[in-house]
């Protein structure tokens, strides 16, 4: 059975790998990814010995792209991305409740790593594994058809998506201008950089306004287009 929620499915409680019907060959490869079993025994020899679960969410008509780095393990153990208070600091941030941030039909999360890296021996995040995202991104991005903006959450995405035009966090993020209006860098929304962002008042004085009108543009878009769908009997 192909990875995707029911149509009565709440997407919110979705869990795992979800992709939100018409998918399409989109679900095919979904489909392989949350089988995918490349990393087994990197992760099997951290601190936490576990076992792969990825981690994503998918849809054609997705017009926004959350470009994460990896879950952690809250997120591994629940299989919802983003569910802990980072989450809660990216959703303020965009200026959207979770209903519409976990609803794949509007808002793809693709992070660089799809399964919790692990620990190390003190307790740190591993970094997301390269494997992942020489593995699956590229043909995984081009079927994402439909994504208008991207949101490149921390270093691992920035540098990924921007190739040689990414800096460091802090740098790629002062120029967001640079990149605008499709793609948006944005630091990691861990509480562990409440410190950069007092240090960078900018940041929430100019980047974020910018943020959340161009989500809200996007998001009243796929309403509108979904309205007319209706309308026209395509959907």
């Amino acid at each position: 059975m192909k990875p995707s929620p029911s149509d009565h499915e709440d997407p919110v409680r979705a869990t795992g790998v979800v992709v939100a019907p018409p998918a399409g060959r989109l679900a095919d490869l979904a489909e392989r990814i949350a089988a995918c079993r490349l990393c087994a025994d990197r992760f099997a020899a951290t601190a936490t010995a576990h076992a792969p679960r990825p981690v994503l969410r998918l849809s054609p008509q997705a017009s926004v792209l959350v470009a994460g780095q990896a879950p952690g393990m809250r997120v591994h153990r629940s299989g919802l991305p983003f569910d802990d208070p980072s989450g809660e600091r990216l959703r303020s941030w965009m200026g959207i409740d979770r209903a519409a941030f976990y609803d794949p039909r509007r808002i793809a999360i693709v992070p660089m790593a799809f399964c919790f890296p692990g620990y190390d021996a003190r307790k740190a995040d591993l970094p997301p594994p390269p494997l992942c995202a020489r593995s699956w991104r590229a043909p995984l991005m081009a079927a994402l058809r439909g994504i208008r903006l991207t949101l490149l959450v921390g270093g691992h995405a920035q540098r990924w998506h921007l190739g040689r035009r990414a800096g460091s966090v802090t740098e790629t993020v002062r120029a967001w201008r640079d990149f605008a209006p499709d793609i948006i860098p944005l630091p990691h929304p861990s509480w562990r950089n409440t410190a950069w962002i007092r240090r960078n008042p900018w940041f929430e004085a100019e980047l974020l306004p910018h943020l959340r009108r161009r989500v809200a543009e996007e998001l009243a878009r796929a309403v509108s287009m979904a309205s007319s769908a209706e309308e026209d009997g395509t959907t």
